[in-house]
């Protein structure tokens, strides 16, 4: 898969006003990489916040999602430069970065992710650009991949116009478990309040015409159809462990009265196809 070309899509897809849905990933196994690669999303994102991934897994699990023609993402566990670069080194076509609250952080995240004359991050060979074979055609990649930025506090709001405005930002998105937790109702998301500023997140967004995304943590299609239908535009559909769980925790009628029966496997519903 060119890296570059399926950036580019996504990116003109984004800015014609069309949508784009990928998925998350926590559990750091080639295998799992390579069934999400193949079920016809944009893009994955390995979560390196909260997944048990470490940096020398993730050239496994790209080339894993690449098979499959989808996009590798990382979400930084920070925005440090640090971070920034051992993942795009590794292979990914961006990052989602968390915890952004005002357009100075997110502007120190996109240079660290860009290589001169665009940003700061440091130039060399590595997995990205296959050790120096692809130096030269890495170059136009390597100063311009996606940039997400997480809106997860209650903070950020007040500086959204600010960060809706840093160039090369592709889209935002709504972390709703933090963002609840930091107006004081974690996880409620049918409070007024949330939902309020979800809405003027969204609406702030569209006014700017930048994406803005959202995370449907609970594998549901009519939740991620509602969320196409308000306009947001980049969307996370679930993550591997959930759906995992959700799959293996169906009830059977075997469950409780311990007599076989056949079993329904018909418990999750992909979103997307080829």
């Amino acid at each position: 898969m060119k890296r570059l070309v399926k950036i580019q899509q996504i990116r003109e897809r984004l800015r014609n006003g069309g949508s784009s849905i990928g998925s998350w990933m926590q559990i750091p196994h080639a295998s799992v990489a390579e069934i999400l690669g193949q079920a016809g999303y944009d893009w994955v994102a390995v979560d390196m916040e909260h997944g048990a991934v470490g940096v020398h897994q993730l050239p496994d699990l790209f080339r894993a999602l690449e098979l499959g023609g989808t996009l590798p993402l990382v979400r930084l566990g920070e925005g440090h430069p640090k971070d920034c670069k051992q993942a795009l080194d590794a292979g990914a076509g961006g990052v989602i970065a968390p915890m952004i609250e005002n357009a100075k952080q997110l502007r120190e995240v996109r240079d660290a992710c860009c290589w001169s004359p665009v940003g700061r991050r440091g130039v060399g060979f590595s997995r990205a650009n296959l050790f120096g074979k692809n130096f030269d055609a890495y170059r136009e990649e390597a100063q311009a991949p996606l940039l997400v930025a997480m809106i997860e506090h209650v903070r950020a709001a007040d500086h959204l116009d600010a960060i809706l405005q840093v160039e090369r930002l592709d889209a935002v998105m709504i972390g709703p478990y933090d963002l609840s937790a930091s107006m004081g109702i974690a996880a409620q998301f049918d409070h007024p309040d949330f939902i309020s500023l979800t809405k003027r997140i969204l609406a702030q967004a569209q006014l700017h015409r930048i994406a803005a995304g959202i995370h449907v943590v609970v594998p549901s299609r009519e939740q991620l159809d509602q969320r196409l239908a308000e306009g947001f535009r980049f969307l996370a559909y679930s993550t591997d462990a959930v759906m995992l769980d959700r799959a293996a925790t169906h009830k059977h009628p075997w469950m409780a009265d311990q007599k076989a029966a056949p079993l329904a496997f018909a418990v999750l519903e992909s979103p997307v196809g080829r």
